[in-house]
């Protein structure tokens, strides 16, 4: 209102950048990469021990609002798959059995 810019305006924008989000997140966001040489390599299944591990789907943000998991097509680190970045720290060649020590870091 006071900047007289319609709500409508401020919801177009928001909705369309991926970098706003239209609920809340957690106090640490967790990326796993889906792109080609991550997913070859076993992201897949990498998002899949996150999930059960942070108890939520991609895309979600657990109950005590510790984690917002997501998803996202390469982040630039190929020679490092699979790679997850959590706050912007990027980890990479992650073992299936290190994803709870990840976790862990930021707890």
């Amino acid at each position: 209102a006071r900047l007289e810019i319609p709500l409508a305006e401020v919801l177009r924008v928001a909705s369309f950048y991926n970098a706003f989000s239209m609920e809340p997140v957690g106090r640490h966001i967790v990326e796993v990469c889906l792109g080609t040489a991550c997913f070859v390599r076993g992201s897949g299944l990498l998002l899949e021990r996150l999930e059960g591990e942070i108890g939520v789907r991609a895309g979600g943000t657990d109950p005590q609002g510790r984690f917002t998991l997501r998803t996202v097509r390469c982040i630039g680190c190929c020679a490092l798959a699979p790679a997850v970045r959590i706050d912007g720290v990027t980890f990479g060649k992650v073992p299936l059995d290190r994803t709870a020590d990840l976790l862990g870091r930021y707890a």
